[in-house]
């Protein structure tokens, strides 16, 4: 069954990602904030570059806060908060460009778990096969979609 407290490490993760934004993301971060400066800047020079810099250091927390790390060991499978002990995850598979687009979309099962960053394209689904569990699968944004099907392989518990 899932669970969203974090555990201690049982043992080595055969995979491990972070899901760090693009570089575009602070691009943008940066050229809002200096928008925002600009717009307090008939105001005051000062307080313009302070309401600037005050929006580009909370954008920037708000953005980091949200990393989400993946973890896969031969027990569990962690995506942020979340983890699923690895026995209950027996089917998973990779999917890119439209294959990926259909299922953060119109194949998507709203009681799903999801984690997506609209940044990364590739997404790994993972059936859920715990009776407990209402959420038939988890779809999850990845850079390495094939790394992560490769440690998913790797850690199957043999039946």
């Amino acid at each position: 069954m899932s669970s969203s407290t974090p555990l201690a490490p049982t043992s080595t993760p055969t995979y491990t990602e972070k899901l760090w934004p693009a570089w575009w993301i602070w691009v943008v971060i940066l050229g809002a904030g200096g928008a925002l400066a600009l717009a307090f800047a008939p105001i005051s020079v000062l307080w313009s570059s302070v309401v600037g810099i005050i929006f580009i250091i909370v954008a920037s927390i708000l953005v980091i806060s949200s990393i989400a790390k993946i973890e896969v060991t031969p027990e569990r499978v962690s995506v942020g908060r979340a983890s699923i002990e690895r026995e209950f995850i027996c089917e998973f598979s990779s999917h890119r460009r439209d294959d990926a687009f259909f299922e953060r979309g119109r194949g998507l099962n709203g009681t799903a778990f999801m984690c997506f960053r609209g940044w990364i394209d590739p997404v790994v689904k993972m059936e859920v096969t715990d009776e407990r569990d209402a959420t038939p699968y988890w779809l999850v944004s990845t850079r390495h979609p094939e790394k992560f099907v490769a440690a998913l392989e790797a850690t199957k518990p043999t039946a």
